[in-house]
């Protein structure tokens, strides 16, 4: 795996301050991943929906230090106030990225963020967050190499963002992004996450993803500790193989439009994922009676119905409702009569497929 190619070129050029916004989005898996090795490596490859409304947006400012030395220096700002809980794991972030961002070491950076969906609720908030970094970096990056080309720039800043989260590498375009090489998708990579390359059937076009928010407190246990829990899984290998078969077969059917198909696997996968915690050990049930509930109600829909509804799920307890642009308004009417009493405070978000992250 070529990761020199990455490492940031030296430059005369000297910039006393700068100051970026970026609003990346969050993205929903539809064949998950699950299991990593170092450096943030994954054991299978993924494919998700890029989603428009949930995204977070991150401002830095830059400020060139009077010296130079071997420190980053950052404060960190989540939502108008100082978040320390969340500097660790952006200090590791930079640690892992100093070799390809040297630059970082020469700036003093102050980090505003905000969300526009509950943190730490099983929508991908470290997606969305790490990834809004990366192209503040990369826009920093850009300005002190003007040659740079954007297809570059994304790559890089997709690269920089799976160090921090590997689904942050899905996260700066859209509207379905490849993560893990794979033999079948032309240019998949595991450094980095590809526009799927080949023409989507007009059915999975304008999807639309309502995010049912079950329980909007922190996960009872993190992504990272989750992942961990695959290197001794004794259904580990097994479900790495079957991840990059269903990402073959997924990628014949978003071609060919086959959408009983689509709903088939998509919930498959949503549910082999918490099958991994269910069995790995120490357990996990992340899901709550509620999940469930909502579950049930959308089979019966769909078959009283003849709906192409169907639900996924991220390592939470909250559900992605996911439907044609063509049922919205009855699925949407759907949602609000009979599933919004199973959310907390009746809350969900309404979301669509989107196109990746944009400069404010």
């Amino acid at each position: 795996m070529n990761t020199a190619q990455f490492i940031s070129k030296s430059t005369h050029k000297v910039i006393e301050k700068a100051s970026f916004t970026w609003q990346t989005p969050s993205n929903i898996a539809l064949v998950k991943y699950w299991g990593k090795s170092n450096p943030q490596l994954p054991k299978n490859a993924s494919i998700s929906f890029t989603l428009n409304n949930c995204h977070t947006i991150t401002t830095i400012d830059f400020e060139r230090k009077s010296a130079v030395d071997k420190t980053v220096a950052f404060d960190l700002f989540f939502e108008g106030k100082q978040k320390a809980t969340f500097k660790p794991k952006i200090a590791v972030f930079f640690e892992r990225i100093a070799t390809y961002c040297s630059y970082i070491f020469e700036y003093k950076m102050t980090i505003n963020s905000e969300n526009s969906f509950p943190h730490s609720s099983g929508i991908a908030s470290s997606a969305s967050g790490l990834s809004a970094i990366a192209m503040c970096l990369m826009s920093l990056e850009a300005t002190l190499n003007p040659e740079l080309s954007s297809v570059f720039i994304n790559k890089k800043a997709s690269f920089l963002a799976r160090l921090g989260s590997g689904s942050a590498s899905r996260s700066i375009e859209g509207p379905l992004v490849v993560w893990g090489a794979h033999p079948k998708i032309e240019g998949s990579s595991d450094l980095f996450g590809v526009q799927f390359p080949y023409k989507v059937h007009s059915v999975f076009e304008n999807y639309q993803d309502a995010i049912l928010l079950v329980d909007k407190g922190e996960k009872q246990v993190s992504s990272t500790m989750g992942h961990n829990l695959m290197h001794e899984h004794p259904y580990a290998e097994n479900r790495f193989q079957q991840a990059n078969n269903n990402l073959l077969k997924i990628a014949d059917i978003l071609q060919n439009g086959d959408i009983k198909a689509f709903i088939n696997l998509v919930e498959s996968e949503a549910l082999t994922l918490h099958a991994m915690m269910l069995t790995s050990n120490p357990y996990f049930i992340l899901m709550k009676p509620n999940t469930l509930e909502i579950i049930n109600r959308i089979w019966e829909y769909r078959t009283e119905n003849n709906s192409a509804i169907c639900f996924t799920l991220d390592a939470g307890a909250n559900v992605h409702v996911l439907y044609p642009e063509k049922e919205k308004l009855a699925v949407n009417q759907f949602i609000e009569n009979q599933l919004s009493k199973y959310c907390q405070k009746n809350q969900y978000i309404c979301d669509t497929v989107g196109f990746g992250a944009k400069r404010l």
